[in-house]
C-alpha cells in the first residue's frame, strides 16, 4: 500500500461524518484524490499528497485542475520527517501556485492534527 493510500485509511479513519468517494479517473487527468460531501450538504475535493521535505510535487494537470478550479478544492498533505507525523498542512487548492512555488516552509499554512483538518471540511458551507 502506497503512502497516499495509507493517508486516505487514516482520513477515513478519523473524517467518519463526512462521505467520501475516492476518485480514480485515468480519461481526466489532474482530478483531485477524493469527493467529499458534508452534513451540510457541500460537496469539495481532496488532493492527497505525502511528502518527506518540503517540496511537495504535483503534476502539470493536478496544477491546471486547482487553478482552473479555485474554490471548494483542497490540498492536504502529510509531512514525514517532520517532528511530528501527525500533523498535517490542509491547503486550499487556490494555493497550488504558491505551495509550488515555495513549499511547505514557506507557505502560511496551518498545520494541524488530522482531527482538526475533518472538522475545517465538515463545516464549510
Amino acid at each position: 500500500m502506497g503512502p497516499e493510500a495509507k493517508l486516505y485509511k487514516k482520513l477515513r479513519r478519523v473524517c467518519k461524518e463526512i462521505s467520501w468517494i475516492r476518485i480514480e479517473n485515468l480519461s481526466s487527468l489532474g482530478t483531485p484524490d477524493l469527493l467529499g460531501y458534508n452534513n451540510s450538504g457541500h460537496f469539495f475535493t481532496l488532493e492527497l499528497k505525502v511528502t518527506k521535505g518540503n517540496k511537495v510535487r504535483f503534476s502539470p494537470h493536478q496544477i491546471a485542475f486547482h487553478k482552473s478550479h479555485p474554490n471548494n478544492t483542497f490540498i492536504l498533505v502529510e509531512a514525514l520527517g517532520q517532528r511530528s507525523s501527525k500533523l498535517f498542512y490542509l491547503i486550499p487548492g487556490s494555493r497550488i501556485s504558491e505551495l509550488v512555488a515555495c513549499g511547505l516552509s514557506k507557505l502560511d499554512a496551518c498545520r494541524l492534527e488530522l482531527g482538526a483538518c475533518c472538522l475545517r471540511l465538515q463545516n464549510l458551507n
